[in-house]
């Protein structure tokens, strides 16, 4: 995780994850040989304009393990829970800058549905 969000702080993070649970954030990830190589950070919601959806926040393949379908195998467990959790929507966010990142998403058949827009406070 500290390869997608390396702002975090290692010494905090269990903590944040906690409290993240709290709201109903989840965390899965796939091991290879005792040590995991793909993990999502993600949630079942509601909203008027998509009903029940599930939310990845975090998605991420370990560097070095790229291009060896880890990332797809993930993504299709993500998919099956959200189907089993009656979801009727899969989304996520990715910034702007992230090429390779959009590309896999594109190629797991997701369209670009709509412009996010933020603000710092």
């Amino acid at each position: 995780m500290c390869q997608l969000r390396p702002h975090l702080e290692q010494t905090k993070f269990v903590e944040q994850v906690r409290y993240q649970m709290k709201e109903g954030y989840q965390l899965a990830f796939l091991e290879v040989e005792k040590q995991a190589v793909a993990i999502a950070g993600f949630r079942i919601s509601t909203c008027l304009a998509l009903g029940k959806f599930l939310y990845i926040d975090d998605l991420v393949v370990d560097e070095l393990k790229r291009s060896h379908t880890y990332g797809q195998q993930l993504f299709q467990w993500l998919i099956e829970y959200a189907r089993n959790h009656e979801c009727k929507h899969l989304s996520l966010d990715s910034g702007v800058q992230r090429f390779a990142a959009h590309r896999f998403y594109l190629m797991q058949r997701m369209s670009i549905t709509s412009h996010h827009f933020s603000m710092e406070l």
